[in-house]
């Protein structure tokens, strides 16, 4: 009779995980085409070359890697909320539109698995309501955790994604596997 009970409740477990899994899924989607008509319906627009900074949760852009079939939605913020549904903006790396390093965060079991096939010279494209820019990566690297470095401004505008490694590790990764991407100047 034990054994029953236990199995049943397993098995009612397993239920709810794999629930929740697909509620998880099927709200990230609906986040992702929802920003992405938002985005659509913006841009034929004038593009604005000064945004004002977003709000967390706000919509930043739509970023793009055409070798890897990766496109997703960014949001301002890095936080639990925003990287559930789309990538996030790091606060305090620069804006696309600005000068300096723009950091972009994501889930490596969702959006930025993908980046484990990346490798230099690949084209990542960046469309905001200011415009799109285009960025070539120039290398990966595997850092721990708290090396923010890099992240910091070198003088060149860059972007950086930012995701967890090792890419098939299950639970909290121990280190954090970097892209740098330089910014190519428009009309090159």
């Amino acid at each position: 009779m034990t054994r029953r009970v236990i199995a049943n409740l397993l098995t009612a477990l397993g239920v709810a995980l794999l629930g929740y899994c697909a509620v998880v899924f099927v709200q990230s989607r609906l986040f992702q085409m929802k920003e992405e008509r938002r985005l659509e319906m913006a841009l034929p627009r004038a593009p604005s070359p000064s945004l004002p900074d977003p709000q967390t949760g706000a919509l930043v852009g739509r970023l793009e890697i055409p070798r890897l079939g990766l496109s997703v939605m960014v949001v301002e913020g890095d936080g639990h909320a925003d990287l559930k549904h789309a990538a996030g903006h790091i606060p305090g790396t620069a804006l696309p539109w600005r000068n300096g390093n723009t950091g972009i965060a994501a889930h490596r079991d969702t959006y930025f698995r993908p980046l484990r096939s990346i490798r230099a010279g690949d084209a990542i494209t960046l469309q905001t309501l200011s415009g799109t820019y285009t960025y070539r990566v120039l290398s990966t690297e595997i850092v721990g955790p708290r090396e923010n470095q890099v992240l910091l401004p070198d003088g060149h505008d860059e972007l950086t994604l930012v995701t967890c490694y090792p890419f098939y590790y299950i639970g909290p990764a121990p280190k954090r596997f970097i892209v740098r991407a330089e910014k190519i100047p428009a009309g090159t």
